[in-house]
């Protein structure tokens, strides 16, 4: 059940609960493709940070001995919900495509199942 719901700020709007299929069949544009391809769908997650990264080094340089904390910690989280980010890989070609889900409090990549009346989702 995708209900919606409004935020307090204007018309934020996000679902609390979104299904969606591991496969799905979407235009592919890469290379010899350019036609609607079967894609692998896996939601994406964030890397682990580098520790060569220029920030990184800059950071922990101006961090380093005494003085305490040198650069402001965020506090003030406002967010409740974080957008969905999909990665899509096409089956045929290998190349993968990234897809942004609107907000959701719950997230879930299921196998495709039968709905009312027979329908496919």
């Amino acid at each position: 059940s995708t209900q919606s719901t409004w935020g307090n700020q204007g018309r934020i709007r996000f679902r609390k609960m979104v299904n969606y299929p591991k496969t799905r069949k979407t235009y592919c544009g890469h290379g010899n493709c350019k036609k609607h391809t079967l894609h692998k769908v896996v939601q994406y997650k964030v890397g682990k940070a580098s520790t060569v990264a220029q920030g990184k080094r800059r950071y922990d340089a101006k961090q380093r001995g005494f003085g305490g904390q040198t650069k402001p910690v965020f506090h003030k989280k406002a967010k409740t919900t974080k957008k969905i980010v999909l990665k899509m890989q096409c089956t045929k070609c290998k190349k993968v495509d990234q897809y942004v889900l609107k907000r959701c409090k719950h997230f879930e990549l299921a196998d495709r199942k039968k709905g009312p009346k027979g329908t496919d989702w």
